[in-house]
């Protein structure tokens, strides 16, 4: 069958802003700004609250998954059934069965919709609770213009211990970084895919043995970095002082246990990564929970291709579902039985749902205004349907949510005031979130 190497707007999504360890200190000295940050941050109380959020690239047919419509013409309906779940009075698609055994511990949120409908906005929309500005253009603007969530975590709350705070997975989404908020807020970027047999975290995660060559010329292209940041710093800038420390501290970083088991997924049991799927998504959700587990505060997980514009439910039936169903369900279970779901907010979601209506290549396509959106533990009250869509899930029938309200509602719980202001580098205040209501059925 024939797999979606590309949306429909002919863009490669391997095309994103490319960031490793040694890229990072390449940005900006990036890893180095961020242990600067560690550094400005430490004396203030934190939230013990993580986020995992799991971007389902391309736009997920929740009306085949999460809001299924039985009772429409079969043009809408379309070819899958719906299940009961674990939880009386809801009920879930037919391809979730193990995701239906873990009602209880996530809700659905069937009212939430927007008003971009292609793939560049919509996603930085999402990733970021901004509508981007009129300007905006998926093919000319890779990066995005207001700081993605996790980057606005890692600003406000700063890294636990010596792992990042903000983890992007298995890619880098272009608008999932950083923005005006610059280096110390880049996300550390696995680019590589967890399920392979030989996967491995370059520089972070490093052989038990070090070899001293390898350790030299790490050392002297920090020490190049390091030149080459004091030659382009403004001369009044104190934080230029403190370069070379954040600098040894990054190295620090490179070879730290902790971080060194936190990145190892070979340490995880056969049979629970069995359980998540050997495949991209369950992996990188089992990554993710090992990474909150040992103190990162945001992961970001980038899965595609969702953009099912042909044969919708083959694609569903034969890829997607059965990946998605394992991975979810067992990353809700497995962070319950580890006394983590209480700590851990799960966002499931893709840019957009699909159309209502079946199109003449037995797909669906982008549909903004109304679709579901998953999202359970950290706070969140599990096994509840938040709002309702209408007959053919074309528009929400009360209780309309979007992005705004998504962002406010995350903000809140992860113990962030979403009032609270960024500065742009003109010094032009920007509210960490754009207004938007606390999901008050949630909470």
């Amino acid at each position: 069958m024939k797999r979606f190497n590309k949306y429909c707007d002919g863009i490669d999504r391997r095309d994103f802003l490319r960031i490793g360890t040694v890229g990072l200190l390449g940005f900006n000295l990036g890893l180095p700004s961020l242990l600067a940050q560690q550094a400005r941050t430490a004396a203030n109380p934190k939230s013990d609250v993580s986020l995992i959020l799991v971007f389902l690239k391309g736009g997920l047919s929740t009306i085949d998954t999460f809001d299924l419509k039985p009772d429409a013409p079969s043009d809408i309906r379309g070819e899958f059934k719906s299940i009961p779940t674990n939880v009386p009075g809801i009920r879930i698609g037919e391809l979730l069965t193990k995701t239906a055994q873990q009602m209880d511990k996530f809700s659905l949120i069937r009212s939430f919709g927007h008003r971009s409908s292609d793939h560049g906005p919509a996603d930085h929309y999402m990733l970021t609770g901004y509508h981007p500005l009129a300007s905006f253009n998926a093919n000319l603007t890779p990066n995005n213009q207001f700081p993605s969530h996790g980057s606005i975590i890692a600003q406000k709350l700063g890294p636990r211990g010596s792992v990042p705070p903000y983890v992007c997975l298995p890619m880098m989404h272009a608008s999932a970084g950083s923005a005006y908020l610059g280096a110390a807020s880049v996300p550390f970027v696995i680019e590589a895919d967890p399920s392979s047999p030989g996967f491995s975290v370059p520089d972070l995660a490093p052989p038990i043995t070090l070899d001293a060559s390898r350790l030299a010329a790490r050392r002297e292209l920090l020490a190049k970095v390091d030149r080459y940041q004091h030659q382009t710093e403004v001369a009044s800038n104190a934080s230029a002082r403190s370069v070379s420390v954040f600098g040894q501290k990054a190295l620090d970083l490179m070879t730290s246990p902790a971080a060194k088991r936190a990145f190892d997924i070979s340490a995880e049991p056969d049979k629970l990564r069995d359980e998540y799927g050997r495949n991209t998504l369950g992996q990188s959700c089992l990554m993710a929970r090992r990474l909150v587990e040992a103190g990162v505060r945001c992961v970001t997980i980038s899965h595609s291709n969702w953009d099912t514009h042909s044969d919708n439910f083959g694609v569903l039936k034969d890829q997607l579902l059965p990946k998605l169903d394992g991975a979810i369900a067992t990353l809700f279970r497995d962070l319950s039985d580890r006394g983590l779901l209480n700590k851990t907010m799960v966002i499931v979601s893709g840019e957009f749902g699909r159309t209502p209506r079946i199109n003449k290549d037995a797909g669906r396509d982008h549909w903004s205004k109304c679709f579901t959106v998953a999202v359970g533990g950290g706070g969140i009250k599990g096994g509840q349907v938040v709002g309702t869509s209408d007959a053919w899930a074309q528009e929400p029938a009360d209780n309309p949510y979007g992005p705004e309200d998504l962002s406010a509602t995350m903000y809140q719980l992860l113990g962030i005031n979403p009032k609270d202001e960024l500065r742009t580098p003109e010094g032009r205040p920007v509210a960490v979130a754009n207004g938007g209501r606390i999901i008050q059925e949630l909470v």
